[in-house]
């Protein structure tokens, strides 16, 4: 049976402050990933490195939380989740703290590698909620949870320009690793070890397939715009990534305790889940690549603002509001009409908001509506995909099975990040001697997010309803389900 772990449940004040403080880490997660942006034209000068050395700063950081993800979620669904989530923060403030003292770039990557921990914060929080609160508020506090990915994102950037702007570099790295020990603080001290547990021999063979696969998939996709596409090392690194994930796979269904349970994930209402999250994931982060690209263009361009990056900030900041403003209407529609009408709504809307952007691209209001309307969409579909989840698998999977979601989010955007690079290198046209990317380039990365973002809503319509054919012949079935809710108390 489940025991309870020995961490005594918070008080009321406590208890009180279990959302915020979850919140808050997802908020840190996001600003974490954003901070360094707008370092980036700096740290050649900055550290000595090449332009293709910083980078790394970025890649680092997504290839690590893509790998880590998973595995900390289904580490959390074994040895607790409160213990893991404060372990993935507390590599995200040393990560910070490194940057802080060292201005070499292969301490950066390191650093910034160990940051990419952090992404596990919000799947590991959302399982936390669903063990440790009533149904009645786990909607709204699951709505909140997902939006703050968009939020942080959007107050990280004008907040790190400002920094950098105004004050020594390494000055945004000891901010964000005070805001980190703050976090971890907060959830040491308002988040109880969740009791649901699903323990097990840890599948080190499943994790280590598992993170070759997916390096060797996103090394090829990030870095393919940079080494050519038909470059003898992204075709090898797409074809090892191919063995490898083959292998995995045969692994991972004769492995009595998978890291990721294929069989699960397999079942239409948690496959297309995963399909829908990494539709949304292309589609929503092309809004943010092309805008801060687009308004920071020089004016000779014909289309360009010219504005600074701190002025950038300040366009996606509304989107950042709107998200945390329309979150619980988020939780409301689902709790009306289900999480795939509110997944695919949220779709349809960010669709509707690559409409706006191609129809006008040129006044700065119409720019911020184009993008706040996106990020509106975003707010519904990022909401929706976790409640999805949680209807369709075992408490005791939750944190992995977010994991994977989270993880499929994490592909869409790599991979809509190398498809906005590639389209926008293919149009450009110089000005003052330097090429750059024309408007027309920027539409056509428009309508490719809003055609995604079409898809991800055929996807969401396609998940089936609860308590239809799938969950009538798994309640016929009835072993294969008991079996699954029994092993998370074993």
């Amino acid at each position: 049976m489940e025991q309870p772990a020995p961490i005594p449940r918070p008080d009321g004040l406590r208890k009180r402050f279990t959302i915020p403080a979850l919140a808050f880490g997802g908020i840190l997660m996001a600003v974490m990933q954003t901070v360094v942006v707008p370092l980036l034209p700096d740290l050649p000068r900055l550290t000595g490195a090449s332009a293709g050395a910083v980078s790394w700063t970025v890649t680092a950081t997504l290839l690590s939380g893509a790998v880590l993800t998973p595995v900390l979620g289904r580490a959390g669904d074994m040895y607790g989740k409160r213990r893991v989530l404060m372990a993935a923060l507390t590599l995200m403030t040393a990560g910070a703290v490194m940057c802080a003292l060292s201005s070499d770039i292969a301490v950066l990557i390191t650093a910034r590698a160990l940051q990419g921990a952090a992404a596990s914060v919000v799947p590991l929080s959302i399982s936390i909620l669903r063990d440790e609160l009533p149904p009645e508020r786990r909607g709204s506090a699951v709505a909140l949870m997902s939006s703050t990915v968009g939020i942080g994102a959007a107050l990280g950037l004008p907040l790190a320009a400002l920094v950098v702007q105004y004050a020594d570099w390494h000055t945004m790295f000891w901010l964000t690793a005070a805001l980190g020990a703050l976090g971890v603080t907060a959830v040491w001290w308002a988040v109880r070890e969740s009791p649901v547990r699903r323990p097990g021999r840890f599948d080190v063979l499943g994790a280590l397939g598992l993170a070759a696969g997916l390096v060797c998939l996103l090394l090829g996709v990030s870095q393919g715009g940079q080494w050519g596409w038909s470059s003898a090392r992204v075709l090898g690194l797409f074809a090892v990534a191919a063995a490898v994930l083959a292998l995995w796979w045969v692994q991972q269904l004769r492995t009595e305790r998978p890291l990721v349970d294929l069989r699960l994930v397999t079942r239409p209402r948690v496959g297309l889940s995963h399909v829908a999250a990494l539709l949304t994931g292309f589609a929503f982060y092309a809004n943010s690549l092309v805008t801060a690209q687009l308004v920071q263009a020089p004016k000779a361009t014909g289309y360009g603002l010219g504005l600074s990056i701190v002025a950038t900030g300040l366009c996606l900041l509304p989107g950042g509001v709107t998200m945390l403003l329309f979150s619980p209407l988020s939780a409301r529609i689902s709790a009306v009409r289900g999480p795939r009408v509110t997944l695919a709504l949220g779709a349809a809307v960010i669709a509707c908001g690559y409409a706006v952007r191609i129809a006008d691209s040129r006044d700065l209001w119409m720019i911020i509506l184009g993008a706040t309307v996106v990020a509106t969409g975003t707010t519904l579909a990022y909401s929706a995909l976790p409640t999805l989840i949680l209807h369709a698998v075992p408490a005791g999977q939750t944190a992995s099975a977010n994991g994977v979601n989270v993880l499929m989010r994490t592909i869409g955007q790599a991979t809509s990040s190398a498809a906005v690079a590639a389209v926008l290198v293919h149009h450009t046209s110089p000005v003052g001697g330097a090429p750059v990317p024309t408007l027309h380039g920027y539409l056509i990365a428009f309508a490719i997010a809003g055609a995604v973002a079409l898809a991800a809503c055929a996807a969401a319509l396609s998940i089936p309803r609860d308590g239809g054919p799938e969950d009538t012949r798994r309640a016929r079935s009835g072993v294969r389900d008991t079996r699954d809710e029994a092993l998370e108390g074993t």
